[in-house]
């Protein structure tokens, strides 16, 4: 795919997607929600790709969907077509850290596609937001169930029902994202984390982690223990295990061969 509404960057082992419609303050298109589909696709498919940071050109993260259409914007779509998912796949879907640098402004759709990140560094200057239900339609792209995950059923409610904008303080104390920082500071910072993902872990443990860890909320204790044992036995044995525990008595950075590619597992499915 030729990219238009973003750009996709490799370096290192992080792969970073930016929106890139500053002049519209990164304003969504389906083209653009294409794009991400399409660049997510290709970061979970290539094992040189360790971390993902997805963010915004110029001070905006994405003022959510482009109005330039005027009272055409959400007019009836075709339904074998239109999904209100926003892309495909969802961050999740990806089998490595997904990071939103949310260097500005998130609402709409801005906001409800970094709900589908693992980790959001967010700017304390800021204004977040799902402002669908203000604008005669209704929250997007697997909100009602990324966002109760998140804070809860009555903070979730509180954002989904009313509308209402939060400042960068206000998002944070409500558990939204893990970093408050001055915008500027943002992009660097999930860089950081980014960088070390990919410098100092595994790469088939964390994409094995952090699929288990967005299923969980639907496992009782048991489901999710027996799959955790089952995960373990995946990977203990395996090179990268030996590696892992050799680097760290000899006090180097690890050197893993393990890749998502290649090594994944079987998924352990539910004991009937």
């Amino acid at each position: 795919m030729t990219y238009e509404d973003i750009r996709f960057e490799i370096d290192a082992g992080v792969a970073t997607l930016t929106l890139n419609r500053p002049a519209q303050r990164n304003a969504f298109t389906g083209r653009m929600g294409q794009e991400i589909g399409h660049a997510y696709r290709a970061c979970d498919a290539d094992d040189a790709v360790r971390a993902v940071v997805i963010t915004g050109a110029g001070d905006a993260f994405c003022a959510g969907a482009d109005l330039s259409g005027g009272d055409a914007t959400f007019a009836s779509q075709d339904p074998e077509t239109f999904s209100a998912a926003g892309g495909d796949p969802p961050a999740w879907e990806v089998r490595k850290p997904v990071i939103a640098a949310m260097n500005g402004h998130a609402v709409g759709i801005g906001f409800t596609l970094a709900l589908q990140c693992d980790l959001r560094v967010i700017a304390a200057e800021g204004r977040f937001g799902v402002l669908q239900v203000r604008r005669g339609v209704m929250p997007d792209a697997y909100s009602h169930w990324t966002l109760p995950r998140l804070v809860g059923m009555e903070r979730a409610a509180d954002l989904l029902l009313t509308g209402r904008r939060v400042s960068g303080e206000e998002a944070f104390a409500m558990g939204l994202a893990s970093r408050l920082l001055p915008g500027h500071q943002v992009l660097d910072a999930a860089h950081a984390i980014a960088r070390e993902i990919a410098d100092q872990t595994a790469p088939l443990s964390v994409g094995i982690a952090k699929r288990l860890l967005w299923e969980s909320p639907t496992l009782g204790w048991r489901e999710t223990g027996r799959r955790e044992t089952a995960l373990h036995h995946h990977l203990m044995g395996a090179p990268d295990a030996a590696e892992g525990v050799r680097a760290f008595l000899e006090r180097r950075a690890p050197r893993f061969t393990g890749r998502v590619s290649r090594d994944w597992p079987e998924w352990p499915t539910p004991r009937r």
